[in-house]
């Protein structure tokens, strides 16, 4: 199973609206199909699906704002067609309210907030990628600077357009 997931837009982006879905709970999608229009303060943008598989459920309702990045919007089968089981994502119930702060860790006490259990490690691996190769951790206005430095020492020709785009910090 998989879940797919609120896109960031942009680098600055936190949150936005779903404004419209173009599948439904059923559906088979591939990768690269559009498969909803999300909506920021700037700009309404296309989101086009990077796994494939069958729609199990859609977890945002069309025209739903406020949408937090990273949130889980809908969730697709697994490779073998198989769902696993979901996680509960609904908000808490009235009468639930309490607990669930608590498995939050905002009782106020610190002594009675609950560990937080650690995530399971997920390991991703890329054929293309050697195993012995080292991976480092880099911000995204990073990895733009440094491609753009990269391509501007290659061709001069693209000193301009690299230029006016690091004045604005690769957004």
């Amino acid at each position: 199973m998989t879940d797919i997931l609120m896109p960031a837009l942009s680098p600055t982006m936190e949150e936005g609206t779903l404004t419209k879905w173009h599948i439904k709970a059923g559906d088979t999608v591939s990768a690269g199909q559009v498969i909803a229009e999300i909506e920021t303060d700037k700009a309404t943008m296309e989101v086009e699906a990077v796994d494939e598989g069958e729609v199990l459920e859609i977890l945002v309702a069309e025209g739903s704002e406020n949408v937090k990045v990273n949130t889980p919007i809908a969730r697709l089968a697994g490779e073998d067609g198989a769902a696993a089981p979901a996680p509960k994502t609904d908000a808490p119930k009235a009468d639930e309210a309490p607990a669930a702060e608590a498995a939050e860790g905002k009782t106020g006490d610190p002594e009675k907030a609950p560990a937080q259990a650690p995530s399971p490690k997920v390991e991703l691996r890329d054929p293309e990628i050697p195993a012995d190769a080292k991976l480092v951790k880099t911000t995204i206005r990073d990895a733009l600077r440094d491609a753009m430095a990269e391509e501007m020492r290659r061709d001069d020709k693209v000193f301009l357009i690299g230029e006016e785009v690091a004045q604005y910090q690769g957004a």
